[in-house]
């Protein structure tokens, strides 16, 4: 049969405008074509009564037939954005009006508006009820995401990342520019699907697949500068020569025999010839700072392709990013592989599977928590050395007498680092059998395997560091392999005109399994080996070998056994309701807990289908809804109902003997953690829709707390504490969202999103009496407590009042607690011991996104700036840099300190650090840490279709944006959003949250992108 050539044009339905880039192709074959700039096609039919499919985003699907045609001029119809919007949620989709929980999505184009190396970073902002801080500023760091608060003390509070059906998966792994959109299941409703592993909510991840039609390839760049933008000020040349020899001046005062007090070498020519000229002035002042954190390029590159025909499509990209940070050799490198199919064996069988390469490396230069790391070394270092002397030596504090001997930061980023290596394949094979028009059957087999290889290598010219033991290089490489195995009916019943339902049955296994070794070694020759040999080291100083991690990792090792179930019932499309429930089996726990049952229910009432309000002009949708159900928890690491050994080792006969310890008590009564969550929520569309806002009212009780209670150092255990079910706490909160489209015309378009989030957290209980848990990290005292009545993250510390005067009052109240005018003061017991209590809190009461986008024929301009409020910042690096004079840099702000003529000051006066005071975690560390940040502002412009056709491409388009543009606060460390010590009680690292001691700065970023399409 000839072929039968047709043209046409592609518009707009509603102002008739061109639609470049719609997919036309052949129903049941291959061929295919795109729409140019002005939305002309013209395509080659197979027979002149063949059927013709009209497919573009965001626009209703349209089939014409071309019989006795050889022109088709097609309009198409934008789809309704909010309620026919189908969304992903547990084990399938469902439309966005069909919905009784409380889901939000977000699309691929709001991730991707600036240059972010992960998911959990690119959410930043973007959902309410999603708190998500970017706590380190390291390259291809991870961010903390929270979804309605804390709701566990022990046990893990991340959300469950579920990326194509995988569950697990480690955010930070994944490209953000493979994403097509993400939804977040906040309530039960939602959530109870996944049954213990829902507690903290869930994450949907839907990667991008192949599309039917011609083949679609696109391409994107960019590239970014990162700068300091926020200083803290430490003393110059000048001013450390002055409050060292005033510090020694005045340690007489504070000695207890009233002896004069000298530095060990006085800072002149004599002693110190090559920092000093004749003049006994110095002759460097380094900013240290400025040396340190140097403007950085990053970039990445993606390239995507997609295409198909009737009845197979597939999909390919190739991802790469090169990401550096302001601290001199730190960098991120990930490579990405992502490969898609999709196919219609039969009409009763599709088959399908993804495979996701990802290959990474990580060059940490910060490790520890402000020990001796680059940032301490920072403010640290003295400004009276350099870099390196002129003879190319390093140069450091341990050039001083008496100083503590940092290397300088410099020094420290090229010979002290880290390289985690890490290789992971992702994916997940599928077969759909549709046993019936209604019924069908889906079997999937998902995988997550990983392997990392981290290199460590400390020179053995790091004076303080590793100097002493020649040089440390160490190897600790792991194996982390999860499957999954999910097979579930699904039966989609029209029962009549007003009536239909969805059910869901499952069984689902899941297997993660973990290995570890390790090896170091010490005392190098020199550093040339390093970890590449570690045989080149002559004291071998450690060989390890494990299958549990003893801190938590992306899939914990352990074994999952579910069944679940859900029904989805509607009513002449206004009454819904969703029951669901799922039973789960865990490995953790013993056989008489092992299982445990996970029900949900919800319902909404679509108002605006109602016959009284379906002829408002003003209400375009309405809609009540509520949910309750149990979601339970289960991360706290696997045999902790079971006692255990722990190997030792001793010295027997004069020869090295393992021995056999009691490790752990264990505990056979340990259950679930059981979280129960009960959501009211408002969905509201004006005027066509112009305007949505959704409201949510939650209260989440989360009971049987899985908590660590100590055991008594003398039964004899090497762990001193038991997990058991004690406590529970509560979280109460709002999320309002408001989207508008405050102008809409032909040539111009403006829209708004504002985003209101608050969170009431309180412990409700706790173990037998209630008493206090001070769960770390304990930095000159407790820094936390856990208490009844008060929020999870509450800072614990004295109260300070300024400082002692010289007047007779003050120095009488002084010498009670061994103090002299000039001392910081303090609030005391009557007794005059310390006072300890609540001094602030380290989780916002609220936070808020205002948004807006801007677009003028061809250009396109947006921003978002975020409000996080009610919210403090504990600056314990100024126990370093502010209370130890003689012995490093200090801050600026000893400038202030207190003087017989500046007695006004929270800064005590400084003197030598062999009398200096005791520091205490206390009000004036902890600071004000709200903030209003100008979180992203982009600027594009897209070329119009005549260039579009003279360059043969369907789009183009360019961007600059900023990061990071300004930040608004009163802390006075780098950034308030911070998190340097990141370590747990148990595996919960809420307890870290905005403690600052020594953190990476946070950059400006500025970017430049290119999206070209074909």
């Amino acid at each position: 049969m000839a072929q039968v050539k047709v043209n046409g044009k592609v518009t707009d339905a509603k102002d008739n405008s061109p639609l470049a880039g719609v997919s036309v192709h052949v129903k049941g074959s291959t061929i295919g074509a795109q729409t140019d700039a002005s939305g002309n096609f013209t395509l080659d039919l197979p027979a002149a009564n063949s059927v013709v499919v009209f497919t573009y985003i965001g626009y209703s699907e349209q089939e014409v037939s071309a019989a006795g045609k050889t022109t088709l001029n097609v309009k198409l119809t934008e789809e309704s954005k909010e309620l026919n919007e189908v969304v992903v949620i547990g084990y399938g989709t469902a439309k966005k009006s069909d919905l009784t929980g409380a889901v939000t999505t977000v699309k691929a184009e709001q991730l991707l508006d600036k240059p972010v190396p992960n998911l959990s970073q690119a959410l930043q902002g973007k959902v309410a009820g999603v708190d998500v801080s970017v706590n380190s500023n390291a390259p291809g760091a991870a961010a903390k995401v929270r979804i309605r608060g804390i709701g566990s003390i022990n046990s893990n509070v991340d959300p469950i990342y579920v990326v194509d059906g995988v569950v697990g998966v480690d955010p930070n792994s994944i490209n953000p520019n493979d994403v097509a959109s993400i939804e977040v299941l906040k309530d039960a409703s939602s959530t109870a699907i996944y049954g213990v592993r829902g507690a903290n909510g869930i994450i949907m991840v839907t990667t991008k697949r192949g599309k039917r039609g011609a083949a679609t390839i696109s391409y994107e760049a960019n590239g970014n500068i990162s700068q300091l933008y926020r200083h803290v000020p430490t003393l110059n040349s000048e001013e450390f020569v002055r409050i060292y020899n005033e510090s020694y001046a005045n340690g007489q005062k504070f000695s207890t025999d009233n002896s004069v007090q000298t530095p060990p070498k006085e800072l002149n020519n004599v002693n110190y010839p090559l920092l000093f000229d004749a003049n006994n002035k110095p002759i460097y002042n380094t900013n240290w700072e400025k040396e340190t954190y140097k403007p950085s390029f990053s970039q990445s590159h993606q390239i995507n392709i997609q295409g198909g025909s009737e009845k197979s499509v597939y999909s390919l990209s190739f991802g790469y990013l090169n990401q550096r940070g302001l601290t001199p050799t730190s960098a991120f490198k990930r490579y990405s592989a992502k490969m898609t199919m999709d196919n219609d064996v039969k009409d009763w069988l599709r088959v399908g599977g993804s495979i996701n390469i990802i290959s990474s490396r990580q060059r940490m230069v910060t490790d520890g928590n402000g020990s001796l790391n680059v940032p301490r070394a920072v403010s640290e270092e003295v400004p009276i050395v350099p870099i390196r002397y002129p003879d190319g030596n390093w140069a450091g504090n341990f050039d001083i007498a008496g100083l503590e001997g940092a290397p300088n930061p410099i020094q420290v980023a090229n010979e002290r680092y880290t390289l985690n290596n890490t290789l992971q394949a992702l994916g997940n094979i599928y077969a759909t059998f549709k046993i019936s028009s209604e019924l069908e059957f889906k079997t999937d087999f998902g995988y997550n395997l990983a392997s990392q290889k981290n290199n460590f290598y400390s020179s053995l010219a790091l004076q303080h560091l590793s100097f002493d033991q020649g040089g440390v290089a160490n190897i600790n490489a792991n194996i982390n392999n999860y499957w999954q195995t999910e097979n579930y009916l699904t039966w989609n019943k029209k029962i009549n005109e007003h009536q239909r339902f969805t059910a869901l049955a499952g069984i689902s296994f899941t297997k993660a399994t973990y290995e570890r070794v390790r090896a170091e070694t010490q005392n190098f020759i020199d550093d040339f080996f390093q970890y590449n040999n570690l045989g080149a080291g002559s004291v071998k100083s450690a060989s390890e070998s494990d299958n549990q991690p003893s801190s938590p990792v992306a899939l914990n090792p352990g074994q999952l056994e579910s069944f679940y179930g859900r029904i989805s019932y509607n009513i002449d499309e206004k009454y819904l309701f969703t029951a669901t429930g799922r039973y789960d089996g865990s490995s953790r726990f013993s056989e008489k807990n092992k299982f445990s049952f996970f029900p949900s229910v919800g319902a909404a009432w679509r108002v605006s289908q109602e016959d009284f309000m379906k002829n408002n002009k003003s209400i375009s949708n309405l809609k009540i809804r509520s949910s309750y159900g149990i979601t339970g928890n289960q991360e706290i690491g696997n045999y902790r109902s079971l006692g255990q050994l722990t190997t030792g080792q001793t010295v027997l006969n004069n020869a090295a003997a393992i021995t056999l310890l009691p490790g752990y008590l264990g505990n056979p009564d340990l259950k679930w953690e059981r979280t129960k969550q009960f959501d009211a929520g408002l969905e509201l569309g004006l005027f066509g829709d112009r305007i949505n806002f959704n409201a949510d009212f939650y209260i989440r009780n989360t009971s049987d707390l899985l908590l660590q209670t100590p055991i008594p150092w003398s039964a004899g255990f090497v762990t001193p504490n038991v997990y058991k079910n004690v406590g529970s706490v509560r979280n109460t909160g709002i999320e309002l969202s408001l989207n508008t489209v405050n102008v809409k015309s032909k040539d111009f378009e403006w829209s708004s999103t504002l985003l209101f989030t608050s969170n009431k957290n309180e412990i409700t209980k706790l173990n037998d009496g209630n008493a206090d848990i001070f769960p770390g990290p304990n930095f000159l005292g407790q820094n936390y407590v856990i208490r009844v009545g008060q929020p999870i993250g509450s800072f614990y510390g004295m109260t300070r009042l300024g400082t002692y005067s010289d007047s007779p009052a003050d120095i009488a109240e002084a010498a009670t607690h061994g103090l002299k005018a000039g001392d910081r003061k303090y609030i005391y017991n009557a007794d005059g011991s310390n006072y300890y209590s609540i001094i602030g809190r380290a989780n916002p009461k609220w936070t808020g996104t205002i948004s807006s986008t801007m677009k003028y024929k061809n250009w396109d301009f947006s921003f978002d700036i975020r409000f996080v409020q009610g919210v403090n910042t504990a600056a314990n690096f100024k126990h370093s840099v502010e209370d130890r004079q003689t012995i490093s840099n200090s801050l600026a702000t000893v400038l202030n300190g207190w003087t017989p003529s500046n007695q006004n000051t929270f800064v005590s006066q400084v003197r030598n650090y062999k009398y200096a005071q005791d520091s205490h975690f206390d009000t004036w560390w902890v600071e004000d840490g709200s903030f209003i940040r100008g979180q992203n502002f982009v600027l594009g412009y897209n070329l119009p279709g005549a260039a579009l056709q003279k360059l043969g491409v369907s789009r183009f388009r360019i961007y600059a944006s900023v990061q990071n543009l300004f930040v608004i606060t009163d802390y006075t460390g780098y950034d308030p959003e911070v998190d340097t010590f990141n370590n747990s009680y148990g595996s919960n690292p809420a307890f870290s949250q905005n403690i600052d001691f020594f953190a990476n700065p946070r950059p400006r970023v500025w970017n430049l992108g290119l999206q070209v399409g074909f």
